[in-house]
């Protein structure tokens, strides 16, 4: 691979300078590693259960464990993990349909969600009667955040909903992750923490206790805690998130799972997102493995090993464009609860030479050229590097970004952090250009 000198010797330096921050990712890959063993041993997790069913799925055992251990991994009451699942974005939309009833608030305290939710919400491009939750009679609200990193979301602003709205705020909604904006990643605690105020507030002004709901694509085993983690109670309130959803071609899957998505959290907030996976009168009952079992256990024993190795990706490529003078967030020193890190390319040209790099490097299609386009779902034309062995899967080295200034490449994931340092190293030396 052409990669300069200098870049190469500007990656050793960055390896020397992070040695610490590297061991301290090892050390909570181990904590989460133990964990999800013990999950397994638990579980009794065995050869028998990677059986394929068809059909109905009835007395698929296979896929009922995987639903448990789902549970169990995440630290949760009750849970469920599917292949029936196309993407983050039905995961969730699967989630918000089956919680939200006609009248309902649905209260992000995030601002506005990621791109491809706006048309499920119905404040995107696509014309009514699309059936979005706005066309079910479900009301949009949001709160922006503060802008603090220590207190990032607004919780007098979300008292002050509350206090406006009642009874009709069903849901309160985190998006753990940036998405396409600029806005810090929520840790664990940052969840937890506004999830105890949403409760405490709903007690003080005697209504009631909204669904405390997080999308948690791409911070899943990036720390040794997940936000529905059942915490002690406070004032009587709990310190938990209710249901936490994620795509398994993301995080969970480890680089394994073909296809899928997992929702867990308080068991009647589960079961009402099972009933709208598939039908009331039916819920998880049904749902035919196809297959997939093997791939979706296999992934999740691999995961918090992978997700190491993005995390340490993704503090080469902050430290690397730092230093070549790119603006970069997260720095490469600061911590970081999801893989996410983004690189202000302030060009189109740089935009696209960031990705034209990071698939040059890639196991599959490296020969490819990357070019905008308009990906359904999206506002403004988004190029994409995904050189993957599963199409679209986040935790395999990607870069994204939608073609508006300051044209920010969104870089994520690193099956292996040996080929995915090759990748920061190209992209750096072309876009340096």
């Amino acid at each position: 691979m052409k990669i300069s000198q200098q870049i190469r010797d500007l990656c050793r330096q960055a390896e020397r300078d992070m040695a610490d921050i590297y061991a301290d990712i090892d050390r909570i890959s181990e904590e989460n590693t133990e964990h999800v063993l013990d999950c397994f041993r638990e579980c009794e997790v065995s050869e028998a259960l990677f059986a394929a069913s068809t059909g109905y799925g009835y007395g698929d055992r296979g896929r009922d464990m995987i639903d448990e251990l789902s549970a169990k991994v995440f630290r949760a009451p009750a849970g469920f993990m599917r292949p029936s699942f196309m993407s983050g974005t039905h995961t969730i939309a699967v989630a918000l349909f089956g919680i939200l009833r006609p009248g309902d608030i649905l209260l992000s305290i995030t601002g506005t969600p990621y791109d491809t939710l706006l048309d499920v919400i119905g404040i995107g491009t696509a014309p009514a009667g699309e059936g979005s939750l706005k066309d079910f009679g479900v009301q949009f609200e949001k709160i922006e955040m503060t802008g603090d990193k220590n207190q990032p979301m607004d919780m007098a602003g979300l008292k002050a909903a509350l206090e406006k709205f009642g009874n009709r705020v069903k849901v309160v909604y985190v998006q753990r992750s940036k998405g396409y904006a600029s806005r810090p990643t929520l840790t664990s605690a940052q969840i937890t923490e506004a999830a105890y105020h949403s409760a405490k507030f709903a007690a003080e002004l005697g209504i009631n206790k909204p669904v405390f709901m997080v999308d948690n694509c791409y911070g899943e085993f990036t720390e040794t805690t997940e936000p529905c983690y059942v915490s002690p109670w406070i004032d009587g309130n709990h310190k938990a998130a209710d249901i936490i959803i994620g795509s398994l071609i993301k995080n969970p899957g480890g680089g394994m799972a073909d296809i899928g998505g997992y929702i867990v959290g308080e068991p009647e907030a589960v079961r009402l997102c099972g009933n709208r996976l598939s039908c009331p009168g039916v819920g998880l009952d049904v749902g035919a493995s196809l297959g997939q079992n093997r791939n979706l256990i296999k992934g999740l024993f691999y995961a918090p090993h992978t997700v190491a190795q993005a995390m340490k990706t993704a503090h080469l490529a902050a430290y690397m464009f730092d230093y070549l003078g790119f603006n970069v967030s997260p720095k490469w020193f600061e911590r970081r609860a999801d893989i996410v890190q983004t690189v202000e390319c302030a060009t189109p040209e740089g935009l696209s030479a960031f990705c034209l790099g990071i698939q040059s490097a890639s196991p599959i299609d490296a020969h490819v050229v990357p070019e905008a386009w308009e990906m359904p779902g999206y506002a403004d034309p988004v190029i994409m590097a995904a050189g993957a062995f599963t199409g679209g899967s986040s935790i395999e080295l990607s870069a994204d970004g939608p073609m508006r200034p300051p044209y920010t490449a969104f870089m994520q994931g690193g099956l292996t952090y040996e080929s995915a340092r090759l990748a920061i190293m190209a992209a750096a030396d072309r876009i340096k250009r």
